[in-house]
């Protein structure tokens, strides 16, 4: 995954990388089977008899990393959120103030915040429209920091909002002002002399279209900007940090002559781990984080009742609070670590209504102890609920530590017996996926590291993850390849390249070992007695890719590439290893690592870019760069590539049609390539915090459907065909052709990218025999066309069949479509 959380400056660097979207229209509805031809003309020619290449068998992949939670909070069937009470104490409430991500916090009269991607503090009053707003800003570290302006339609994200951004960045030594419009566009840059951990008067007046910025009270502005364009009016104001820890004081707003002088004023709070929340009637009630107490990670919730009578508990109500998902008769299954002080009564479990009226299920747990000790307990839903919560409460004197609690679903609700979302999981198999592929930028976490992910899952250390900082190991390396067993894909997975060598050796022995092996035995007791199939192992991902063409780090990637190869190759010479290092074809350093690598590697991961509705385009010129690369650096080298993941920000029909032109693009160069692997397989509905916005299969707690990439990727799949034969195309259409092995059945991918409906004419040799029964596939729909819940196969595919001559058949392609044709003999 690319790694656009960092600098955006670097950021756009990359945006060169990516082709420009098309432009949006609306779908015009049409038969395929037109009496009338209207559109664009096209002929399609294919000689059946010609075999240009074989298909990639692998070739329906998809790539799955817990980014945006589409393994913690969604396919991993853990339905609580923060079992281990990592999370910090919740953001600050402030008065006049609300905050959007980030842990606000209030010393005296500062306001600070620790880095983290567009945290925002948006206070409520006034709306403001022209005027001054200013405000001492201290950037201690990291990217940039500094204040909104005229904001609107605000969300928890980077860029989920509308407005002004003036941030500084004392690493460019720079102001910066930008428009958000739920997107980022940079407006103009000043030059600043300040230093980062430096307290920097920031003031920004409005009049209008122009807005000035002004930098430590200085007279001439550092920034005087018109906007010529569609300029924001009015809005509320906000505090922002972009990947920097940062500090706000004196905050000062001027409008028509009124002034406010904000003072920060902090509101009370339970002290819980913020993923939960406070359960409380009656008085006596305290609650606090324990760091010195933990079963497991680095802190544990304790709740206390010092008297009187009433309730003193926690709730949980999964990712982002929004909700357990219950059916009448549902059966959970549960376990938490308990240590008590002084506490003579039960603790009670329960699955509550989300306001606590309605009792669904609850089960006491007595005799607990100051000894920490598991304590599972079964739930049984007595109603249907979308929306629950889980709780957990005391109502007798005594003091109460609570940590690793886990709910989950039991029976057919899980995936083949694991700790696996059943209905996902279906649904991904229902994609046609044969290939996935487990990695992205989550492995380059400093603490992503296999020997922490096997074992009792109640004490695998939970770590700071790339995505997340309070990442579970719940789900790892080995829960992947249950997984991958269990379904029917052939699995791949990356690991980190600070792993050490020996690390790297016994994992390959944890994997591969017979029983009579040190690891291989510990794998048996872990409960997994065969070795696992694992043919591809992937050393990294994305290596330096954030801080340029950089010679020292290529090397120090060659460096650790070899070293975990000829550890993991000793082990088993089987596996294929997959080079991670960014391709960048016109740098010498791609040539050093194709040299040092050569008869290591098997493959090189190439990541493209699939937003673009004729995105295969870009994909065929790259591959036949990199094929005619690696011929030039060695006219006999084995080494191919592997398309580990297909990214960008959508999930529309525009997005199914990226993929089905990247799919024939593959086709093209099938001898070449191991598998393409679309990005990403999963996503919660509404969870994009970190802008890649791209589920192939959205999921909420109780629902699961496809996006239309996903149709895109199920009708390559059913019509997989393992040879590619000739074939020749005029017009806007893009066109591969394929047949069976002994040519009984021939399959055409046709894809219209274009704004207009086309008509083809289909000439094929090779397949004669007089009329022959066509089935035609086809998914069509405007390109911002997605799926929701109220309509989940609003976008997909439909099936119609017809008596052709395959020497002169007339087609209909609508626009924006992928067409699939089977003709059998």
């Amino acid at each position: 995954m690319y790694k656009f959380n960092q600098s955006r400056l670097s950021f756009m660097r990359y945006l060169t990388f990516f082709p420009a979207k098309l432009k949006m229209r609306s779908f015009l509805a049409c038969s395929l089977f037109a009496l009338q031809a209207w559109g664009q003309e096209v002929v399609i020619t294919v000689d059946a008899t010609s075999v240009v290449n074989r298909i990639p068998d692998n070739l329906y992949g998809s790539c799955i990393e817990d980014v945006n939670h589409e393994i913690y909070g969604g396919l991993y069937d853990q339905r609580l959120f923060g079992e281990s009470f990592e999370e910090p104490l919740p953001a600050m409430s402030f008065k006049n103030w609300k905050t959007l991500g980030g842990n606000w916090r209030l010393s005296g009269e500062i306001v600070s915040v620790r880095s983290g991607e567009g945290h925002k503090m948006v206070r409520n009053t006034p709306l403001f429209e022209n005027g001054t707003v200013e405000a001492d800003v201290m950037v201690k570290n990291g990217f940039n920091a500094g204040l909104l302006v005229r904001v609107s339609e605000e969300k928890t994200g980077a860029d989920r909002f509308n407005g002004y951004e003036i941030s500084l960045n004392p690493s460019a030594q720079s102001v910066i002002l930008g428009r958000h419009l739920n997107n980022w566009s940079p407006l103009a840059e000043g030059k600043a002399a300040f230093s980062a951990g430096q307290w920097v008067h920031l003031k920004i007046v409005l009049s209008g279209r122009r807005l000035t910025v002004f930098i430590d009270r200085q007279t001439t502005p550092a920034i005087d900007f018109t906007d010529a364009g569609a300029p924001l009016s009015s809005g509320k104001i906000a505090l922002r940090t972009y990947n920097a820890d940062a500090e706000f004081k004196n905050v000062r707003i001027t409008e028509g002559g009124a002034v406010v002088n904000n003072i920060f004023e902090g509101l009370d709070f339970p002290r819980i781990s913020a993923a939960w929340d406070a359960v409380t009637t009656g008085t006596g009630g305290r609650f606090w984080l324990d760091t010195a107490k933990a079963y497991n990670g680095r802190q544990s919730q304790v709740l206390q009742r010092s008297k009187g009578t009433g309730k003193t508990g926690i709730a949980n109500m999964g990712l982002n609070r929004w909700g357990i998902a219950l059916r009448k008769g549902q059966k959970f299954e549960g376990r938490v670590y308990l240590s008590s002080e002084g506490l003579n009564g039960p603790v009670t479990v329960a699955l509550q209504s989300a306001d606590g009226k309605k009792i669904y299920a609850s089960q006491k747990i007595m005799g607990i102890n100051a000894q920490w000790k598991k304590y599972p307990f079964t739930l049984i839903s007595s109603a249907t609920d979308p929306k629950a919560r889980f709780v957990l409460y005391i109502e007798n004197a005594g003091k109460l530590w609570v940590d690793q609690a886990v709910l989950m679903s039991a029976g057919a609700d899980q995936f083949k017996g694991l700790p696996l979302r059943a209905d996902i999981a279906r649904k991904m198999q229902e994609e046609g996926l044969n290939f996935l592929r487990y990695g992205g930028t989550m492995v380059n976490a400093p603490e992503y590291r296999w020997k922490k992910m096997i074992g009792d899952r109640d004490k695998r250390p939970p770590y700071r993850g790339h995505w997340y900082p309070y990442s579970t190991n719940a789900f790892g390396i080995e829960d992947f390849l249950q997984y991958c067993e269990a379904a029917g894909f052939e699995a791949a997975f990356a690991i980190n390249i600070e792993e050490t060598a020996q690390d790297a050796a016994d994992m390959v022995e944890y994997l591969k070992g017979d029983l009579s092996t040190y690891w291989g035995k510990i794998r048996a007791q872990n409960g997994h007695p065969e070795p696992y199939k694992v043919k591809y192992i992937e050393i990294g991902n994305e290596e330096i890719l954030f801080d340029g063409d950089v010679t020292e780090q290529y090397d120090h990637y060659i460096e650790r590439f070899n070293a975990l190869y000829e550890a993991m190759h000793a082990k088993d010479t089987s596996i294929k290893f997959i080079n991670s290092a960014w391709w960048r074809p016109d740098s010498p350093n791609s040539a050093r690592v194709f040299k040092a690598l050569n008869g290591k590697a098997a493959y090189w991961d190439l990541h493209t870019d699939a937003d673009n509705a004729r995105a295969g385009t870009t994909v065929d010129q790259n591959l036949s760069r990199m094929r005619e690369l690696f011929l030039k650096w060695d006219p006999n080298t084995t080494m191919k590539c592997a398309i580990f993941e297909e990214n960008g920000g959508l999930h529309n029909m525009q997005r199914a049609l990226g993929h089905a032109t990247t799919l024939n693009a593959v086709r093209r160069h099938g001898d070449f390539v191991l598998t393409s692997c679309a990005a990403n397989a999963l996503q919660p509905l509404g969870q994009n915090d970190n802008g890649w916005d791209q589920g192939q299969i959205f999921f909420t707690p109780s629902q699961v459907w496809g996006m239309p990439p996903f149709y895109a990727q199920k009708m390559a799949a059913a019509s997989h065909l393992p040879l590619r034969v000739g074939s020749e195309t005029t017009g806007d259409l893009d066109v591969t052709a394929t047949r069976s092995e002994n040519g009984d059945i021939l399959t055409l991918h046709v894809v219209n990218p274009s704004a207009g409906d086309i008509q083809g004419t289909t000439n094929i040799a090779g397949f004669s025999g007089g009329r022959k029964t066509a089935e035609v596939y086809t998914l069509a729909g405007e390109l911002k066309a997605v799926n929701t819940p109220q309509a989940p196969e609003q976008v997909r595919t439909s099936k119609t069949t017809a008596s052709i001559d395959p020497a002169s058949a007339s087609w209909h392609f609508p626009a924006h479509s992928y067409t699939i044709i089977t003709i059998k003999k």
